[in-house]
């Protein structure tokens, strides 16, 4: 049967994901209220886990490296509890090479070399170019959806990453190719660079070190 994580995991969980989030974005990646976001976070400000930050005009949480030690802790208790058969190693291993696809195929859609320039960024004018990475990007979402389920079927919290990146491709194909890369829309980029860290997070792999750091 699949785990649900607690509301404390999720909350603290939500701001490792998203990095940097106010408490409307932190609640609805959490899958929490409003109420409970805000009860989980003046929670973690007494402890000292997370801090509220304000640049500009933007304000907003983020974990500070005890918030993030003790998000580590949650995460490893919580799969020794939830997935003794390390289900989730043996899709982390999975998921590595449809990994280096996906950073290839953004690569390519925002990069579309010309015989003057290796590096010339894509307008988008090449629907050939175009058309042969959102095929790419439409494989790895096919492939991409069994592995979520095998996810799914240890921790409820893994619900959602492929309906995200289905969504975000349909965009992208629809006209929208700021869909596929973009930082501050739900892209597919975006969805897959949380599921990989949700995956390194929950595996305590630094990313930084990833490769090194692999489970065997």
């Amino acid at each position: 049967m699949s785990h649900d994580s607690t509301p404390e995991l999720l909350i603290l969980h939500a701001i490792r994901l998203l990095g940097f989030a106010n408490s409307d974005a932190i609640a609805a990646r959490a899958g929490s209220s409003a109420a409970e976001a805000a009860r989980v976070l003046d929670e973690a400000d007494d402890h000292g886990w997370v801090q509220d930050l304000a640049f500009a005009d933007l304000e907003g949480w983020s974990l500070t490296d005890t918030g993030r030690a003790e998000n580590e802790r949650q995460l490893a208790a919580e799969r020794q509890l939830a997935d003794p058969d390390n289900t989730i190693v043996a899709v982390y291993r999975d998921f590595l090479p449809l990994n280096t696809r996906l950073v290839r195929a953004v690569t390519d859609w925002q990069i579309n070399p010309t015989s003057e320039d290796q590096f010339a960024p894509n307008d988008h004018s090449d629907p050939a170019w175009d058309g042969r990475v959102l095929n790419e990007l439409t494989a790895l979402g096919t492939e991409l959806a069994p592995l979520v389920q095998r996810l799914r079927n240890v921790l409820t919290r893994f619900n959602g990453y492929a309906e995200r990146y289905r969504a975000a491709l349909r965009r992208a194909v629809n006209g929208e190719p700021e869909w596929i890369d973009k930082t501050d829309v739900d892209s597919c980029h975006r969805v897959w660079f949380q599921l990989h860290e949700d995956l390194i997070s929950t595996l305590g792999i630094d990313r930084g070190t990833e490769s090194s750091d692999a489970p065997a």
